[in-house]
């Protein structure tokens, strides 16, 4: 009991060091448990032999996660899904596989180990790029969404994988019957698992067939019509642990059942999870298995970092360099290829070749399952571990160098700007969410205007529903010009680059101390800066759609349409006439956090709200009088 205790302080204490430092460093979890494990393991040797015991239990953690992975894929999600997932993520994974398996051919592979080293090396770190991607702000751009599109099909694509690898097994290599032998065969229940284990593999071909078939219908049928019974019959119980108790027992019965017939756990419980997807219990499910999904996912990297052999690193350094820079450059180029011929803007296409050219996590999960499989040796499988946690430790240097390569590809752009050969009263910087709908409206009341955008695809897309827009970089001052900033009456800037749209509001406002500029703003900070570089109104992108959906709120929770309409004028008034008095006291370069005079009149303000409020539902003389609507805009500029 006191070695227990004393492995699981060292296991524990290594992740809760290493993991928050890889974190705050930008690497993401999986590398830091990864340190973490090299740390315990071959660079100090605090943990021994009882590593790859702990493996196989730390793998359940992979089979718990496809099932929540399942639970997140609704089968109509998938269907609408169907010509990305397929179009893009398919032929990525299968045009990597293909190429990684040529390059594994041509260094002398078996075929059969050439093609599980590409399967493997074919996916990518989803918990490295998605905490990434989400870090920057890059998520919803065309380049973050194909990204994570492949990224979903990957995940899918493992299934299949797992089904795969059991019938490329070597004989040489050691592989039987693909199950491995019990850790404990005394232990209750091992003896009657391996006897019905045996009793269907000795069962005739079109037996068996059926046995698998049946099985699978099971999971299927279960999860439809017995899950819900289920559920409101611990539902009477109210205990909250009894809610994950059944999520456990779920995931672990259907693994002993795919076990059972000589399918994947995986597989079953991905199954299970899609067929639930549409419960109404799928939520409590999530929250109550992910806290094991993680811990015993934490503990598998763990458990790979403490396995690997970095003698077999030590002993030829630049042959597992060299296989790694293979690796990548292989990966990238066939992710390129794609991108061109998906026609991704030159931005997205560098993002997507980058981001997704490095191996994955899911690469130690396979390489794990080939070598009990006996498709791989124990060499083979050591070398395939240092290549994967290599390239995944260089996934922050290709995130680096996409910023160096977006931002030569600004000063040096692909295309030559449209020539603008009209002018109007109205110019529109940007013409993405914000501005089609300022567009729209009001070219919709017959009034002309010019749009300038810097992406041509936008533009283009603009173009193909009937609106006319110009090609180019609005915070340049020669397109701006051609724009008609001379004659112009008002200037929209609905930018989503914040610091360009300060750029742009600056200049038109020394070349126009009389024009009227209309800008759209991110946060209050960057209204701040935008009254100060000369905007006249200032618009925060989620401030109005936010007052609609309280002003929901307050309809549906019990006040009628008019006293929730009251109440959003009293707060539209009250915030627009503060930031109009913050704005006084902000200071640039000073988080407002520690502007000591900005925070107290915030806080006297957030106290007057309530008084502002009762006021307009309870008018009372005077008190009825709100005056009029003061805003943050400047009406004395000229």
């Amino acid at each position: 009991m006191q070695g227990f205790l004393f492995q699981a302080t060292i296991y524990l204490g290594a992740a809760v060091l290493a993991v928050p430092l890889a974190a705050r460093l930008g690497l993401g979890s999986v590398l830091g448990y990864l340190a973490a494990g090299i740390i315990i393991g071959p660079a100090t040797g605090l943990v021994g032999a009882e590593t790859e015991d702990l493996q196989h239990f730390a793998e359940f953690g992979v089979v718990m996660m496809l099932f929540l992975i399942g639970l997140e894929l609704e089968p109509r999600a998938l269907w609408n899904m169907r010509q990305r997932l397929i179009g893009l993520g398919g032929v990525q994974v299968v045009v990597t596989t293909g190429a990684l398996f040529a390059a594994g051919s041509l260094l002398g592979l078996d075929p059969r180990v050439a093609l599980a080293t590409g399967l493997i090396f074919a996916l990518s770190s989803t918990a490295i790029v998605l905490q990434t991607l989400s870090e920057k702000g890059l998520v919803q751009t065309q380049g973050g969404r194909s990204v994570f599109s492949v990224l979903l099909t990957q995940d899918i694509a493992v299934i299949p994988m797992l089904a795969l690898l059991p019938l490329l097994a070597l004989s040489t290599h050691g592989g039987g019957n693909g199950h491995e032998t019990p850790a404990n065969p005394d232990a209750p229940g091992v003896k009657e698992v391996e006897a019905a284990r045996t009793l269907i593999e000795n069962l005739p071909g079109w037996a068996v067939t059926l046995v698998t078939l049946g099985a699978v219908a099971v999971v299927v049928l279960a999860g439809i019509y017995l899950t819900r019974p289920v559920f409101r019959y611990i539902h009477h119980a109210r205990l909250r642990e009894l809610y994950t108790a059944l999520g456990l027992l779920m995931v672990v019965s259907i693994a002993v059942l795919m076990e059972l017939v000589g399918l994947s756990p995986a597989l079953g419980t991905f199954l299970a999870g899609v067929v639930l997807a549409n419960s109404e219990f799928r939520h409590e499910l999530e929250s109550d298995l992910e806290p094991f999904k993680g811990l015993l996912l934490g503990l598998f990297f763990i458990t790979v970092g403490a396995g690997i052999d970095f003698g077999v690193l030590l002993d030829s350094p630049m042959r597992i360099v060299a296989l790694t820079l293979g690796v990548i450059t292989i990966k990238g180029g066939v992710l390129y290829l794609l991108a061109r011929l998906a026609r991704m803007h030159t931005r997205d296409r560098w993002l997507f070749t980058l981001a997704l050219a490095q191996a994955g996590e899911f690469g130690f999960v396979l390489s794990s399952f080939s070598l009990q499989q006996g498709v791989l040796a124990q060499s083979e499988a050591e070398v395939i571990r240092l290549v994967i946690g290599l390239s995944m430790l260089v996934t922050p240097l290709l995130f680096i160098l996409y910023e160096q390569l977006v931002k030569r590809a600004e000063k040096a752009p692909d295309l030559d700007p449209d020539e603008i050969d009209r002018k109007a009263p109205v110019i529109i910087a940007g013409i993405g969410r914000f501005g089609q709908v300022v567009s729209r409206l009001v070219q919709g009341a017959g009034i002309d205007t010019v749009v300038l955008d810097h992406d041509m695809e936008m533009v283009d897309t603009m173009r193909r529903f009937g609106f006319s827009g110009f090609f180019g970089d609005p915070t340049r001052p020669d397109i701006l010009h051609a724009a008609g900033l001379e004659t112009a009456k008002v200037l929209v800037v609905a930018l989503d680059d914040r610091h360009a749209a300060l750029k742009l509001v600056r200049h038109a406002r020394a070349q126009r101390p009389d024009l009227h500029i209309v800008a759209r703003a991110f946060d209050r900070e960057h209204v701040y800066q935008l009254f100060q570089a000369g905007a006249n109104d200032i618009v925060r992108e989620m401030f109005d759609s936010s007052l609609r959906a309280g002003r929901y709120v307050l309809e549906n929770i019990g006040l009628s349409k008019f006293e929730a309409s009251e109440i959003e004028i009293a707060f539209y008034q009250q915030d627009r006439a503060g930031v109009r008095e913050l704005a006084q006291l902000w200071k640039p370069g000073i988080p407002v956090a520690q502007n000591a005079e900005y925070v107290k009149r915030a806080r006297e303000l957030n106290k007057d709200l309530e008084t502002m409020i009762l006021e307009r539902l309870h008018p009372q003389g005077d008190a009825a009088e709100t005056g009029d609507v003061v805003g943050y805009r400047s009406k004395d500029r000229s």
